[in-house]
């Protein structure tokens, strides 16, 4: 009988070895769980705004749920079902001075129920930068990734979008169903700050500025609501805001819980003064067009709060594209 040539019998012993295991993909910053807002800031009246959150698995895929919302599909204002109780809030319009309105909280349409997106993607890492490619024919992205100096957090630094413009991002290794119950948020010792892209009238703006959460009340009914009138000012609610000479100044903020079960907030603000309608006539609650911007919980590995990602989805009711009040942004102290 002939004897099998060497090499084929070594053959043969290799083809019954298993297969050798695909090397698992390094995780962003060694993070899993992002919270991330994106828009499309241009000029003209086609803009838009993505709020969602990234989950990132060993394997080079990405999976993105997405809040989206479009000047070319303008929706409507909708209550988020609180109403701020009166240890934070008042009944009357003129006592006492340093509580805001006792009114529903409003926020941007949709933003109650589930995520009307969900995407998935591929990523890849060279260095510091993020590559993701979704499904959706034609879009990428890049970040730089970057670690917080005690490595419990990653932030990501917008690189390049081919649909949006700008954003911002953060991620952690807690899970996208754990949040910060608002006295926890409220007693935040870091230096919060706002930063922004959007537009207005037209064009692209930017912009930042101090956001002080330890001037919020916290509330003792409705513990999932923040409250805070911003007393009157020189700079506030002047000009093109709509507010009459020698109207109150002062602005009423909210920021509520929108869900215990994952991290959703909302921020919804508005000039008093501008709770007088066309007739002249004193509104307690303004209908108008009122700041509505969604938001997502910054937390760290350790689960602790360093702010928000958000976006404004504020449309104008008289749909008036020119009054739409849009952005992306980012309320934190890792930045």
């Amino acid at each position: 009988m002939r004897k099998a040539p060497l090499v084929l019998l070594v053959l043969s012993f290799f083809a019954f070895l298993p297969a050798p295991a695909t090397a698992a993909t390094e995780l962003p910053g060694g993070k899993a769980y992002f919270v991330v807002s994106r828009g499309s800031f241009k000029t003209g009246t086609s803009n838009w705004m993505r709020l969602s959150d990234y989950t990132f698995t060993t394997d080079g895929k990405v999976r993105a749920r997405t809040y989206l919302w479009q000047q070319a599909k303008p929706v409507a204002r909708q209550g988020t079902g609180t109403t701020p109780d009166s240890s934070c809030s008042t009944s009357s319009p003129t006592s006492p001075q340093t509580l805001v309105r006792s009114c529903q909280v409003m926020t941007a349409g949709g933003f109650t129920s589930s995520p009307n997106e969900s995407t998935a993607g591929n990523y890849r890492l060279d260095g510091d930068q993020l590559h993701i490619t979704w499904e959706v024919p034609g879009w990428n992205e890049q970040w730089a990734v970057v670690p917080s100096p005690d490595a419990t957090l990653a932030r990501l630094d917008f690189q390049s979008n081919a649909l949006a413009t700008a954003g911002y991002g953060y991620g952690s290794n807690t899970p996208l169903t754990t949040r910060r119950q608002m006295a926890s948020v409220q007693s935040f010792p870091g230096n919060l700050r706002l930063e922004f892209h959007g537009w207005d009238k037209g064009n692209p703006v930017s912009n930042g500025s101090g956001f002080t959460i330890g001037l919020y009340r916290t509330c003792t009914t409705t513990s999932w609501c923040l409250t805070y009138r911003q007393p009157e000012s020189a700079n506030s609610c002047q000009g093109g805001s709509g507010c009459k000479e020698g109207g109150d100044t002062s602005i009423q903020n909210h920021i509520v819980r929108v869900s215990n079960t994952d991290r959703r907030d909302t921020h919804w603000h508005w000039c008093s003064c501008l709770s007088i309608n066309s007739q002249g006539k004193e509104e307690f609650c303004y209908k108008g067009n009122s700041h509505v911007k969604p938001m997502l919980q910054i937390l760290d590995d350790n689960g602790q709060f360093h702010g928000w990602v958000g976006v404004e989805a504020s449309f104008s009711p008289q749909n008036n594209r020119n009054d739409d009040m849009i952005s992306a942004f980012r309320v934190a102290d890792f930045r």
